[in-house]
C-alpha cells in the first residue's frame, strides 16, 4: 500500500477539528472538510487559537505554528477530499457514515484507507455497505483529540492486515497510543464508561447528589473531568446516542438503560458546550 502523506478529516465539530490539528501537527498534509462554511470557519479559528496557546507556552515556535496552519486545507467541497487516508468524524449515524464513505470512495483510489471515528457503531456494518470494505477500519479518538493519547483501532470482519498496520503506524506518528479492539458494542472505553455516566445520572435522578457535586468529587478523586463536564464536552446528543446503541446491541440490559435526565437535555437542545448549555452554562 502507498504511504500516508495526506489525511482528510470529514466533520469540523469538536472532534473533527481536534483530529485535523493533530494530523497537521504530525506533519501530514491535512484536509478539513465540512459542508457547513460556518463550521469550517469555527474550526479554522479554533485550531489557530489552540496553536497560539502552544506558541505562548513555548511548546512550538511562531514559525512552527504557521507551518502547521499552512498544511491544512479548509474546504466545503467534497471534490477536495482526495487523500491517502480519510477519517470521518461526522454524526453518529450509520447511514450518514456509509453515505459519506460511498461518495468519497468514488473520488479516491481503491487503496485509500477509510477510517471511521465511530464510538459505538460496528465497523463491519459500515464496511459492508462501502466499496472495497477491506480498507475500512475503526480509528476512535477521544476528546480533546490534541491532548488525549489513546486511539482505539478496530478491525472489522474483513479489514485487511495492511490497513490495520498502517492505521496503527499513523496513530503512532500522531504520538498516540493505539490499542487494537474487537468490533464489539462500545469497543473498550465506551463500554466501560457507560457506568461512569449512567451511575452519575442515577444519583441525580434519585436526588442523592447534584451534578456539580458529583463532578467535584470525581475530579478530587483523580479523574481529569467529572462525568457531567465530560458529557457537555462530548455533546449530549452524541453521548446519549452511544448509550442507546450499546444498550440495544447488548439486548437492552437494565443496568445500561439510557438516562431520562439526558434524554430530556437532548430533547431541549441543551447539548453542552456546542450549544452554550448542557448541565452547565457556557
Amino acid at each position: 500500500m502507498k504511504s500516508i502523506q495526506t489525511i482528510c478529516i470529514c466533520g469540523a465539530g469538536t472532534m473533527g477539528s481536534g483530529i485535523a490539528q493533530v494530523s497537521a501537527q504530525s506533519g501530514y498534509r491535512t484536509i478539513q472538510f465540512d459542508l457547513s462554511a460556518e463550521m469550517i470557519e469555527k474550526s479554522r479559528k479554533g485550531i489557530e487559537l489552540s496553536l497560539s496557546k502552544l506558541a505562548e507556552k513555548g511548546k512550538i515556535s511562531v514559525e512552527e505554528k504557521q507551518a502547521i496552519l499552512d498544511r491544512i486545507l479548509f474546504t466545503t467541497r467534497a471534490e477536495d477530499c482526495v487523500a491517502d487516508m480519510i477519517i470521518e468524524a461526522i454524526i453518529e449515524k450509520k447511514e450518514a457514515k456509509v453515505g459519506l464513505f460511498t461518495q468519497l470512495a468514488a473520488l479516491n483510489s481503491a487503496d485509500t484507507i477509510l477510517a471511521t471515528n465511530t464510538s459505538s457503531i460496528p465497523v463491519s456494518e459500515i464496511a459492508a455497505a462501502v466499496p472495497y470494505p477491506e480498507r475500512v477500519v475503526g480509528m476512535h479518538f477521544f476528546n480533546p483529540a490534541p491532548l488525549m493519547k489513546l486511539v482505539e483501532v478496530i478491525q472489522g470482519d474483513v479489514t485487511s492486515p495492511e490497513v490495520m498496520q498502517q492505521t496503527i503506524d499513523t496513530s503512532k506518528q500522531m504520538k498516540k497510543v493505539p490499542v487494537v479492539c474487537k468490533d464489539a458494542p462500545g469497543f473498550i472505553v465506551n463500554r466501560v464508561a457507560r457506568h461512569y455516566y449512567l451511575e452519575a445520572m442515577q444519583l441525580v435522578e434519585k436526588e442523592q447528589a447534584d451534578f456539580a457535586m458529583i463532578d467535584t468529587v470525581m475530579e478530587a478523586s483523580g479523574f481529569k473531568m467529572g462525568p457531567f463536564k465530560l458529557m457537555d464536552l462530548i455533546g449530549m446528543d452524541i453521548n446519549f446516542g452511544v448509550s442507546n446503541i450499546v444498550w440495544k446491541a447488548l439486548g437492552k440490559p437494565k443496568r445500561l438503560t439510557p438516562s431520562p435526565v439526558q434524554a430530556a437535555k437532548v430533547a431541549a437542545g441543551e447539548l453542552g458546550r456546542k450549544t452554550g448549555k448542557g448541565f452547565y452554562h457556557y
